[in-house]
């Protein structure tokens, strides 16, 4: 898989060794926050092999996102496809998650903008979208970075969570080819 490299850091392939330090910021409660809970280690291998998977066959998913300087493993970034199974569907979102240590850096919007340049110039994507739960003002901050648009009418109860979970509730945000990145 070709690598994606930005001035601080290094989207690539998951690795076996990552598996406890993603494991480890996956059990941070200010990380899961706005996610239904923690990941389990067989949640965390899975997610991993998934997405290596996704990526050999598609070009499109979640990459390990790893500090250039350090090689620590930060979290992850990347594009994902949803053929169904969500309202919005068919759409490729970008999405990320980071551990805390790394928060404030910049780190997650200069590696989303270096995916979103991947998915329209090398995938060449019409549109990408992204969705939070409202309350996720640091993501929502991000797609704002990003040059991402609010849809109110694309707002959506995901079906995966319960309609009365405190979780259900999203908002989301589009970016097409034709915005400046």
């Amino acid at each position: 898989m070709e690598v994606i490299r930005t001035e601080r850091l290094l989207l690539r392939a998951w690795r076996d060794d990552d598996a406890a330090t993603f494991h480890a910021l996956n059990q941070d409660p200010r990380v899961f926050e706005f996610l239904p809970g923690p990941m389990s280690m067989e949640q965390v291998e899975r997610f991993m092999q998934v997405h290596n998977a996704m990526q050999r066959e598609t070009g499109i998913g979640y990459l390990a996102l790893e500090v250039a300087d350090s090689g620590e493993l930060a979290g992850f970034v990347g594009l994902k496809r949803h053929p169904d199974g969500l309202p919005i569907a068919p759409c490729t979102d970008i999405g990320w998650r980071l551990g805390a240590a790394h928060w404030g850096k910049g780190y997650a919007t200069e590696a989303a903008a270096a995916c979103l340049r991947h998915g329209f110039e090398a995938l060449d994507l019409d549109e990408i979208v992204s969705f939070t739960v409202p309350d996720n003002l640091r993501s929502r901050h991000v797609m704002e970075r990003l040059g991402m648009q609010r849809d109110p009418g694309g707002d959506f109860k995901h079906p995966a969570l319960a309609p009365g979970h405190r979780l259900a509730q999203h908002v989301l945000y589009r970016l097409t080819r034709e915005a400046d990145i």
